[in-house]
């Protein structure tokens, strides 16, 4: 019996061949939802195109995103123009996608929407209210699924950056019906210890529904109450979920949440380091000018001749003590000449020099000087002072005087 054996290589070919003479398949216009999208580096975009009952998965090469007017996203719906064809290397079918247009939105994306904008309204998402990550935690709690590479990538990252840091995992169902109800238990029994300083909540990548564990009000409300700092990562840096927008802080991915807590211990060592070499360089310094300033005064002609320094200023002592006196002895002579000065020319005007010459004061008994016989009368008793003395009088004749004219 003739048989003809063919490579699996030949036959995904010949199938794939078939489909491109296929003229439904060679070009076919399909609507559907948008799910599990993902970017690769190359900039080519791979999703699965998606309804009620069926799924295909679907690329989009770089020369053609490149055309969209719009951001495509996971739960968005989506009329497509491409080709079906066989992937020979995976033996798998998918469509190639050369033209995007949107087509409303999946039901996941409107109940997404309705609930942010609920949650906005009730300010779960206020910057006001996000707590601050502490810089350097003693113990972090991780709340995701312990069977997951997102728990081993945050446990292997912290204890590289900083093994003194203790790590409280969590386990809990992060996709399904019970997720959300266990989530949200869990944020609410840490908050009963006093040992956590900081959450990690979050998982790996995946489609819209199986991230939306996260999108639930249960769970957005429990980290929202929480007094410990939340950190939300859940997905890829594209995927952004309810749980994100409440959380104090947003990490892209599961990884970088591990990095924000564990700040790189080798980084501050480092830092110290270079701060403890300018300490000891400053003060080193510091240290070389007292010296030197202790050498120069040491060496000084103050500390060396310290006799002939006293010597010095004994001389200059006695040069100010001398000038001191004459000084004092010139003022004190001035001084006297000038109060014998003043005392001869008060005593020139002293009215008992005048009196010593022969005149005398005529006074009454009130003591009031008389310049006039007008003023008297005759049997007045009267005073005459003299330069020696006082004589009382008795007035017993008044005669007036012819007046010599000047």
């Amino acid at each position: 019996m003739n048989r003809t054996i063919f490579s699996v290589r030949q036959i995904n070919d010949y199938v794939r061949s078939l489909m491109h003479r296929d003229p439904v398949l060679n070009e076919v216009w399909i609507r559907g939802e948008i799910s599990n999208l993902k970017v690769h580096s190359s900039g080519h975009m791979y999703f699965t195109l998606k309804d009620e009952h069926a799924q295909i998965s679907c690329v989009m090469f770089r020369q053609d995103r490149d055309k969209l007017d719009f951001i495509p996203s996971n739960g968005m719906r989506v009329i497509i123009k491409g080709q079906v064809s066989l992937y020979c290397k995976a033996g798998q079918y998918q469509l190639y996608t050369y033209h995007m247009e949107p087509d409303g939105v999946g039901a996941l994306h409107v109940a997404f929407e309705a609930l942010k904008y609920k949650l906005e309204q009730e300010g779960l998402f206020d910057k006001d209210t996000k707590k601050a990550i502490p810089t350097f935690p003693k113990k972090v709690a991780v709340i995701t699924s312990h069977t997951g590479a997102a728990v081993r990538d945050i446990i292997n990252i912290i204890k590289r950056r900083n093994k003194a840091i203790n790590i409280l995992v969590i386990p809990v169902l992060v996709q399904g019906v019970n997720a959300p109800t266990q989530i949200s238990a869990a944020l609410d029994y840490v908050n009963t210890r006093e040992d956590i300083d900081v959450i990690i909540i979050g998982r790996g990548g995946g489609s819209i529904e199986e991230l939306w564990a996260f999108n639930e009000e249960i769970v957005a409300k429990a980290i929202w109450r929480s007094t410990i700092p939340v950190i939300s990562a859940v997905g890829h840096e594209t995927d952004i979920t309810i749980a994100d927008l409440v959380a104090d802080l947003r990490a892209s991915t599961p990884s970088a949440a591990a990095e924000i807590v564990a700040p790189d211990m080798s980084h501050y060592r480092q830092i110290v380091a270079t701060l403890t070499k300018r300490l000891h360089d400053s003060i080193c310094g510091c240290l070389s000018i007292k010296r030197k300033r202790i050498d120069i005064i040491k060496n000084s002609y103050v500390l060396k001749y310290p006799d002939r320094l006293i010597n010095y200023y004994g001389i200059e002592l006695d040069k100010l003590s001398s000038r001191l006196i004459s000084s004092v002895t010139e003022d004190i002579r001035h001084n006297k000449e000038r109060l014998a000065s003043l005392s001869s020319y008060l005593d020139a005007l002293s009215p008992l020099k005048v009196l010593e010459r022969g005149y005398a004061v005529v006074t009454d008994k009130m003591g009031k000087v008389i310049h006039s016989i007008t003023q008297v009368k005759k049997n007045d008793s009267i005073d005459v002072r003299l330069y020696d003395g006082l004589i009382g009088c008795n007035v017993v004749k008044i005669k007036k005087e012819q007046q010599i004219k000047k």
